[in-house]
């Protein structure tokens, strides 16, 4: 068996040269890539909800959950702790999802070695390394990365409960897929593709779910009530959006396309069948006969880990509105690892050539990114410019005034970032955020005694606006009559403008 031997070139021999553990470069390739740029492109709209909710005191952070982003709020408190310690600069807010990525890309390394082989988990490492996704979620203060991780965690702690059941393995499981439901409620969907694994162990895996179960059902109780309001732009799921799922998933529809390819066949033809420490074990070999009837079930298995979730998901989008492409991303290294097998059942050079031609062909996505994180990229908000020309004119006792209070914009927390304290007062407040328990201020009813006494108003709107007044709501534009514009910025996505009261 020529793949499996110690000849120039075969698998072991080059996994030799390459290295151990399996996790090893796939890990280091995540953190390098992941962390390169990571502060540069500033927060955008949902990273500023998870910047406003992880810096609240924790009454007030409980108030928030109770109102909006109920699913969150394990996040945001895991955030708060973060934040407390390291602060709540670009790189230091998104620092925790570079290490989950990492740690997920380890976590697929030995999944892969575990289920098909030491070069099917080290290529599949090195897949999942080097998409765009991959670096998009590692550098986003939100809770995808974690739920990747987790994801991948879980179903490495299910291979180990099959294969060497125990209470303290089983105990484990349970843990993690408890965690899983608390980071990302979606995610849960991935035990549909254990359900197919577990077999024999129907059993014990039911009672390891039981305590996510107690904890999940709560939480989807309360976001089903927050619905309306946390996902009320999300548009009824639509048959072709299925088609652009790859490139949702990975950030690139060009690397979507190619990875969804060499998985399907793959998981067809997987390169080895048995971990290399169960092949050690009955036969003193670091491998197993090709494509036993485990190998290919694991493989197809891996599918169903990224097209059952999918299924789920856009079943209940069609009825319900929660069709949300990123909230899969956490399938994606169940992708990598059939793909990886494929990779594995060619030659090291070809193989290592492929995983190459990916991050070519992800380059663009990668250096996009880093500029942006708003969709399409052409919509960037740029929250910081906007906050730069209000810090250069503002004079002591200056107001702000914001529309689009009701969007996603957030653009009194855009310049609440990037202002702090120093920042106009928010005269249309009647309560800020953190006391209206909301990611939004609550406006007061009587604009004009709101303004009273105040001289000069900061109004920041979204969009280029010429007459950027125009486009608020009708009391805020009686309450402003008094005021006549005296300058007039625009920005990408943002308009500023300053407005004197007359005489």
């Amino acid at each position: 068996m020529v793949g499996g031997s110690d000849v120039p070139g075969g698998r072991r021999e080059w996994s030799r040269r390459a290295g151990r553990p399996v996790w090893l470069w796939p890990t280091l390739l995540t953190l390098v890539v992941t962390a390169t740029g990571v502060g540069h492109a500033q927060p955008w709209r949902d990273e500023l909800a998870t910047w406003s909710a992880a810096t609240r005191p924790l009454p007030d952070l409980a108030r928030l959950a109770a109102t909006v982003d109920a699913t969150v709020a394990p996040y945001y408190l895991l955030l708060h702790g973060w934040t407390a310690v390291f602060g709540d600069s670009v790189t230091a807010l998104r620092a925790p999802s570079v290490l989950a990525v990492t740690g997920a890309t380890g976590l697929t390394a030995v999944l892969g070695e575990r289920l098909f082989g030491t070069r099917v988990g080290r290529l599949g490492g090195l897949l999942f390394a080097v998409l765009p996704s991959t670096s998009r979620y590692g550098q986003e203060a939100r809770p995808y990365a974690l739920a990747t991780l987790l994801a991948v965690a879980a179903t490495v702690l299910l291979v180990t409960a099959l294969r060497r059941p125990g209470r303290g393995r089983w105990a484990a499981y349970a843990a993690v897929v408890t965690a899983l439901g608390l980071t990302h409620l979606v995610a849960l969907a991935l035990l549909a593709a254990h359900a197919l694994a577990v077999r024999g162990a129907v059993r014990r895996w039911l009672l390891a779910l039981v305590p996510a179960a107690l904890v999940a059902v709560p939480l989807a109780l309360l976001a089903r009530r927050q619905q309306s309001r946390q996902l009320s732009w999300v548009d009824p799921a639509r048959l072709g959006d299925l088609a652009g799922l790859p490139g949702s998933l990975t950030a690139s529809a060009v690397v979507g396309g190619l990875l969804v390819g060499l998985a399907v066949v793959g998981a067809a033809r997987p390169a080895d069948s048995r971990p290399a420490d169960a092949g050690a074990a009955s036969s003193g070999s670091g491998a197993g006969p090709p494509e036993t009837p485990v190998a290919r079930s694991w493989g197809w298995i891996m599918l169903a880990a990224v097209a059952a979730p999918a299924a789920l998901l856009f079943v209940a989008g069609l009825v319900t509105a929660v069709w949300v492409p990123r909230y899969l991303v956490f399938t994606t290294p169940f992708l990598c690892l059939p793909a990886g097998a494929l990779l594995a059942s060619v030659r090291p050079v070809p193989a290592l050539a492929v995983v190459g031609v990916t991050a070519v062909l992800g380059a663009p996505a990668q250096l996009d990114l880093r500029r942006t994180h708003d969709w399409p990229r052409s919509a960037q908000v740029d929250y910081r410019a906007a906050a730069r020309i209000v810090a250069a004119g503002q004079r002591p006792g200056d107001g702000a005034v914001y529309g689009s209070r009701d969007g996603f914009l957030f653009l009194d927390l855009g310049l609440a970032y990037h202002l702090g304290d120093g920042r106009p007062r928010d005269v249309l407040a009647a309560r800020d955020p953190r006391r209206a328990g909301d990611l939004r201020a609550t406006e007061c009813d009587r604009p004009a005694r709101c303004l009273a006494g105040v001289d000069r108003v900061w109004l920041v709107v979204a969009g280029d606006r010429t007459d950027p007044v125009a486009v608020l709501p009708t009391a805020d534009r009686e309450a402003l009559d008094d005021f006549s514009p005296t300058g007039r910025w625009t920005v990408p996505g943002i308009t500023v403008a300053l407005l004197a009261r007359a005489g």
